[in-house]
């Protein structure tokens, strides 16, 4: 007997030290409060704390509410079915700093009592984030994958972004944000679309469609049908009027025929909600707390003879409204009730940021992470689109002013960033904005200057219910007008700033007069909605990119195959003579090739373009010494293009661009 005893205990301290030792995260749980019974090494060390056992599973998790994974335990327990997941993204811990992200595979599977009973359940998850994470950075640099999947993703992408706004309005009072995710990489095109269009009363229009079916001739008759509604909301602002233009084209255009619509208007002055779902879902107003649907109207589908009616409701000062496409309710294994109820659940988590990424405004956690949340435990075979919309007091206008030699361009320029991020402004009008104030203070400080030195700019920047953003450069003193611009004045920066400011413009007025001079740039303000593969919504999002540093560095590639510089920060009237001494000193006075790499460039006043121009000129007659590099996409891509300073897009130092200028 004792020798069995004996044995039986050895056994069973092989088996301890089995199961501590194993590499897999092993946990079990006893009753519906899920306490911990059993817990290895691994788990311990995943949870960062020695003594688990009595624990309670929302004791040591408690942010997983909110990531829904405390529901799927607890359903588990309640309903005896297992459920696991693979490469999903976990975040651990209660504050920024402490917040550590794991993508794991894992099983949740019940266990019973000698009686047949749910006992409790046990959880086995391996972490496999160094796997995902490597795979993510291979894809990054692959260009391998983006050829594989260049034939589906980028045709439908393109013709998507084609097809959809090419921006959501940035407007003062109303903060709105979009997302696309795509049934599937390799099917056709779909007929879900949406839109938001200011209108001429100060309210938004706010636009969720769906056309039976995908492919060319579901995505026509959705650009049609979009094109109708937005020229009639834009031109009367009556979403009765249009709807019936939308249902007269149904009838006519048998692709469109039983398209759904939900069309909705907020007026941001006092939150009053008006809208018409035309056999779509109803929009869901939801906060911090609570979530409510507000009640269908219309009696069915576009070019189905339904009879059209206006509901209205009110927005209180947190309320948000999302507008979204069935096909986030119509996800495999989800009847519609329940899936209603999920969605609300799930929106109010992602707007109160107890999700993923607090960090981002309330309007961006609602329509993307609502997405990763519900998709990634249950898939989806159709496209989604979610349009969410929030009232906001509106930032203050930007005002800025100073003697002329005090307001440098530099300063304004930072003072126009702050404020467009402050609004929420896309990075194309950021790019744009900031180079305009930048070459009207210089242009202020060149032409207005006078000996008397009692010359002051003005900087204002205010944006109207309607999106358009007005900044104005103002000036006391009086325009000197200059000679046609030769060496000397490109050498300092002269003949490129208003073209160049006009360019950057929707509209450039100058009123000049005895007073002084006035330069009002006009520019419709947007945001690009977030268009998602599956890859993308599974993995989570990046957050936002801090502004780069007003640092200018200019540094040498000595592993390059020719003589090489690249440059990093802003090139203006501040670093221009820099720029030149570098120019002149790498080129040996223009008698050497030297390539310019402006990758990294954040900004690109005319003073540099100026400088770079006259450094190309001295090769007339032979090569040019100074080949500029500019990637698609960078700033100094777009303002190059603008003045059409030659340039290349790829690296002038690998074989293949060297091949194409031969």
């Amino acid at each position: 007997m004792n020798d069995d005893a004996d044995s039986r205990i050895g056994e069973a301290n092989i088996i301890r030290d089995r199961f501590d030792a194993s590499s897999l995260l092993i946990a079990t749980y006893e009753g519906p409060e899920l306490r911990v019974t059993a817990a290895n090494a691994a788990f311990r060390s995943f949870v960062d704390q020695d003594d688990v056992v009595g624990c309670t599973f929302h004791e040591l998790f408690p942010e997983f509410a909110a990531q829904q994974i405390s529901p799927m335990m607890e359903k588990v327990f309640a309903t005896g079915q297992a459920q696991g997941g693979r490469e999903w993204r976990f975040q651990v811990g209660d504050s920024d700093d402490r917040r550590r992200e794991y993508f794991l595979d894992f099983i949740v599977e019940p266990y019973l009592d000698g009686e047949g009973a749910i006992a409790g359940i046990t959880a086995f998850a391996i972490d496999v984030t160094e796997q995902v994470r490597r795979r993510q950075a291979d894809q990054d640099r692959a260009t391998e994958a983006e050829r594989r999947y260049a034939h589906a993703l980028d045709v439908i992408r393109t013709l998507q972004q084609q097809l959809l706004p090419p921006g959501l309005p940035v407007l003062p009072s109303v903060q709105i944000a979009a997302s696309y995710l795509l049934a599937d990489a390799d099917t056709a095109a779909g007929g879900d679309w949406f839109d938001a269009v200011p209108l001429p009363d100060g309210r938004v229009a706010l636009v969720a469609g769906d056309v039976v079916g995908h492919g060319v001739a579901a995505s026509a008759a959705m650009g049609q049908l979009r094109t109708v509604l937005q020229d009639r909301l834009d031109d009367t602002g009556d979403l009765l009027g249009a709807i019936r233009a939308a249902d007269r084209l149904a009838r006519r255009v048998p692709a469109a025929h039983a398209a759904t619509v939900c069309l909705a208007a907020l007026d941001p002055a006092d939150g009053t909600l008006t809208w018409c779902s035309a056999g779509h879902p109803p929009p869901l107003v939801v906060n911090t707390e609570s979530a409510r649907y507000l009640p269908l109207s219309g009696s069915g589908p576009l070019g189905t003879g339904a009879d059209y009616r206006l509901d209205t409701d009110r927005l209180e000062a947190d309320d948000m409204v999302l507008i979204y496409s069935d096909g986030i309710i119509e996800r495999p294994g989800r009847d519609p009730a329940a899936a209603t109820v999920e969605l609300s659940q799930v929106a109010i988590d992602s707007v109160a940021g107890r999700g993923f990424d607090p960090a981002l405004s309330a309007v961006e956690r609602a329509s993307t992470q609502t997405l990763e949340l519900l998709v990634r435990q249950s898939g989806h075979t159709d496209d989604i689109t979610l349009l969410a919309a929030q009232r906001r007091v509106p930032p203050p206008p930007l005002y800025l002013s100073g003697p002329v030699d005090t307001v440098t361009a530099r300063m304004a320029r930072t003072a126009v960033q702050d404020w467009l991020a402050l609004h929420g402004a896309g990075e194309r009008d950021r790019l744009a904005l900031t180079h305009a104030v930048t070459e009207l203070v210089t242009n202020a400080y060149e032409h207005a200057r006078t000996d008397s030195d009692d010359v002051t700019v003005t900087v204002t920047a205010y944006l109207r219910n309607d999106g358009e953003a007005r900044l104005c450069v103002a000036d006391n003193g009086r325009w000197r007008e200059r000679a046609r611009p030769g060496d000397e004045q490109l050498r300092a920066g002269h003949g490129f700033g208003l073209a160049m400011t006009a360019g950057f413009a929707d509209h450039l007025d100058i009123d000049r007069s005895d007073d002084g001079t006035t330069a009002t740039v006009r520019r419709r303000l947007s945001r690009p909605a977030k268009l998602f593969t599956d890859e993308q919504i599974s993995h989570g999002r990046p957050g936002a990119t801090g502004t780069a540093a007003e640092v200018t560095i200019m540094l040498d590639q000595p592993h390059a195959r020719s003589s090489r510089i690249a440059i990093y920060g802003p090139l203006d009237t501040d670093t221009v003579a820099e720029l030149g001494t570098e120019l002149d000193r790498r080129t040996l006075g223009g008698t050497h090739e030297l390539t310019v790499d402006l990758t990294a460039v954040t900004h690109l006043g005319s003073a540099a373009i100026a400088e770079l121009y006259r450094a190309q000129r001295s090769g007339e007659g032979r090569p040019y010494p100074l080949r500029l590099y500019a990637p698609a996409g960078s700033t100094a891509h777009h303002v190059l293009s603008l003045i059409n300073l030659p340039h290349s897009t790829t690296d002038p130092d690998t074989d293949d661009d060297r091949e194409r200028r031969r």
